[in-house]
């Protein structure tokens, strides 16, 4: 190890995580309010306007980039502490914290009930999953933790292929590496984020932090390279339309073939998913370097502050339903049920549930003003103080 990272080469780091949570809360608002969510994905061609698509594809880049920094925070608690056994207690304490919020306060947040659905495990699952196989690998040398990460990344998608039917194992299946249903007992469980392939971009992460105790030069050099090179591959692979991704791009009527090119597998991430994210994250990377933010600055305070934001901001949109579902419906008893947009029975809600998506772009607006006076205080009350749960969030 070097000498450790500056305050200035980390908070760029901090600022793109802020800059991905802002976006991140778009995707959630459009789930809860817009109407075409209610009954379509906006990656369906058939039925989404160009607008609709771009709203979603946008958000893509908030897991990969969301992976990835939280790797490179690793490595900076690593440079810090010097201490491989250190970093591996708190990998795994966090990640069982991490699935534990996923089955209790983001379930509830969600679904106002923590019994009423499928038990769905999403992103801090697969957070706390690869911290955990994060924990693990730590002590592998750092070339072969790169590499290994790399091959994951490039060959995941060859594993529907080679990999037989697991049967009875499917579970594991899923929990790893396929998004799917299965259940424990009575209790159904829908995988949406398993872990193997996020956690090769968390890994990533780690080992990309070295790059932060290297020269500004060297630094800005490399992410530059990295984003060209990764946006150069998509777009030879995207175009050769074989080996990358499950779902082919073809020709679509209304000018829509390039969105069918754009149109790539988030769950779990192919390939080209990959490529198409982390260019843009590396370019992105390239230019917050050695830029200076006040500590008030959104971006520092929401990414600083990235578990707080991402669970209150589920709480303040579900809430923010309630009164305007009783202004536009005179009630609010089919609230008590799943969101159509997120499994529920659509039968349960009024017809015309939801609102276009100039409503969700103020309603987004008003919840990101909103929620930054929050994390601004708690990023304060957090840099006072370590103790009880602030540690943990």
């Amino acid at each position: 190890m070097t000498a450790e990272p500056t305050q200035t080469r980390i908070q760029s780091i901090d600022a793109l995580r802020g800059i991905v949570m802002i976006i991140m809360a778009l995707d959630h608002i459009r789930e809860f309010f817009h109407i075409g969510a209610m009954s379509f994905q906006p990656e369906n061609l058939q039925l989404a306007s160009a607008e609709l698509f771009f709203t979603r594809w946008i958000t893509h880049f908030c897991a990969p980039a969301f992976f990835l920094t939280a790797g490179a925070a690793a490595f900076f608690k690593l440079n810090r502490t010097q201490d491989k056994a250190t970093l591996s207690r708190f990998l795994w304490t966090r990640g069982l914290w991490l699935i534990l919020l996923e089955l209790t306060v983001l379930r509830f947040a969600i679904f106002f009930s923590l019994t009423s659905s499928v038990v769905f495990l999403t992103i801090l699952y697969a957070l706390g999953g690869s911290m955990i196989l994060l924990a693990t690998l730590i002590y592998l040398p750092r070339w072969v933790l790169t590499t290994f990460s790399l091959g994951i990344i490039f060959l995941h998608n060859l594993i529907p292929v080679l990999a037989p039917d697991p049967g009875s194992l499917a579970w594991i299946r899923h929990l790893l590496f396929q998004p799917g249903f299965f259940t424990a007992g009575p209790v159904p469980i829908f995988v949406a984020y398993p872990v193997i392939p996020w956690a090769a971009v968390m890994m990533a992460g780690f080992c990309l932090g070295d790059l932060y105790l290297r020269s500004t030069e060297k630094r800005r050099r490399i992410l530059a390279v990295l984003g060209l090179a990764c946006i150069s591959g998509f777009l030879i692979l995207r175009g050769f339309n074989t080996y990358g991704d499950p779902s082919p791009w073809t020709t679509q009527f209304a000018g829509k073939t390039f969105l069918s090119f754009l149109n790539v597998t988030k769950y779990p991430p192919s390939l080209d998913f990959l490529l198409m994210t982390l260019g843009p994250v590396f370019l992105l990377l390239f230019w917050l370097d050695q830029k200076k933010f006040s500590g008030n600055n959104p971006f520092l305070v929401f990414g600083q502050t990235p578990l707080f934001y991402f669970l209150v901001h589920f709480y303040f949109i579900h809430l923010l339903l309630i009164p305007l579902s009783w202004i536009r419906y005179g009630s609010v008893a089919f609230l008590a049920n799943p969101l159509p947009s997120l499994g529920g029975n659509a039968a349960k809600y009024p017809l015309d549930f939801g609102y276009p998506l100039s409503v969700v772009y103020i309603i987004w607006i008003i919840t990101v003003a909103s929620l930054y006076p929050l994390c601004r205080w708690y990023s304060a009350k957090k840099k006072r103080s370590q103790k009880g749960l602030l540690k943990y969030l």
